[in-house]
This record gives structure tokens, C-alpha cells and sequence, in this order.
């Protein structure tokens, strides 16, 4: 899918809420996550990173760029830009937000905003080995299907949740940033 058909389809439709919610007892605590979009002559593809493995949270999940909100951002958005050039040095220059998906709640407690963006053409991008160990690139027809988008029931806490997975090559992307791409194909559906 290129630019130009996905903004169309992107802008054209309402936004829903995401179903995949929990429900926590203690204040979420606000993030924001880059939904990256990259031109290419093969179409958008999705960047995404694999977190180090040295981390407390997550380690080498894959993720998108982000985190949680600091006193210094001026918005949501803001947030996201300012995770992405610290985590993988996208430039903000090189980013054209499109829009927000509606934000979700994670089971590890955080009410997480995802922006979405076109990023022009492949950036040289500087990765910050102490919060990810790699940063690759899945094309967004890859997610445009859905034979691909696996749920597995697990329990938590004596409840029981589905958790969505979207095997790419090797990379395992599951959790929350695999509903937010699921919630993404759902919406330009």
C-alpha cells in the first residue's frame, strides 16, 4: 500500500475505540508510542525495534518507538517524536504526522497513545544500545491480512486475556504493539 492510498483511507474513516483494554484499580500512567510509516518503492513499511535485552521492562520485545510522558512534552505527540530521536535518532524533520489511533491500555499499566506518521523515505537512524538492540522494517501489506494475526487466551491475575501475535520472519510481535498494528489495519480496513 503507498502514501497516498493509505492517508486516504486513513483520514476517511472514524476512529473507534480499541477493544483491547484493561481494567486497573491503580492511575495509568500516560506513554506514547511513534507508529512509523516509511516510504519506499515497495510501498509503506512499518518500522518497528527490538528492545535490549538488558532492560527491566520488556526486554527484547518488539516494540514501536516510545515511552512514557515526561514534564518537558508539550503533548502526546511530543512525546512520541522526542522518544523516537532518543531511542533511534528519527529526525523530527523527517516526520509528518497523520494522526493518533485511540489509546490503549496496557496489562502493564499504562495508558499508551499511538501517533501515527510518514516518515520520508529510509532515514540513517542512530540506535541507542541502551534501549534497543535492532530496528527493522515489516511492510504494511504484510499486516493487511489477516492470516497472519493469531490470539491466544493467557491469564493474569486469576483473568484471563487475549493476547494477539503476528509472526514476521523471525521477530515475534505480540502484546500491545500487535493490536495497535491490528487496530491500524482495522481502521484503513
Amino acid at each position: 500500500m503507498g502514501k497516498d492510498e493509505f492517508l486516504l483511507r486513513f483520514n476517511l474513516l472514524q476512529l473507534v475505540k480499541s477493544e483491547h483494554n484493561y481494567q486497573h484499580h491503580l492511575p495509568l500512567r500516560s506513554a506514547a508510542v511513534l507508529i512509523p510509516l516509511v516510504e519506499s518503492a515497495e510501498g509503506l513499511q512499518v518500522l518497528l525495534t527490538k528492545r535490549a535485552s538488558h532492560l527491566k521492562h520488556h526486554p527484547s520485545q518488539v516494540s514501536f518507538p516510545g515511552g512514557k510522558v515526561e514534564p518537558v512534552d508539550k503533548s502526546l505527540i511530543d512525546t512520541a517524536l522526542r522518544e523516537a530521536f532518543e531511542e533511534i535518532g528519527l529526525s523530527r524533520q523527517a516526520i509528518t504526522v497523520v494522526g493518533q489511533l485511540p489509546p490503549y491500555e496496557t496489562i502493564s499499566g499504562f495508558h499508551v497513545t499511538p501517533v501515527v506518521a510518514i516518515v520520508a523515505s529510509a532515514q540513517t537512524y542512530h540506535m541507542d544500545k541502551n534501549e534497543v538492540a535492532e530496528i527493522f522494517q515489516v511492510p504494511l501489506q504484510h499486516f493487511l491480512t489477516t492470516k497472519d494475526h493469531h490470539v491466544f487466551v493467557a491469564s493474569k491475575n486469576g483473568k484471563q486475556h487475549n493476547v494477539h501475535f503476528m509472526p514476521y520472519k523471525h521477530y515475534h510481535i505480540w502484546g500491545a504493539t500487535a493490536v495497535m498494528i491490528k487496530d491500524l489495519v482495522a481502521h484503513i480496513n
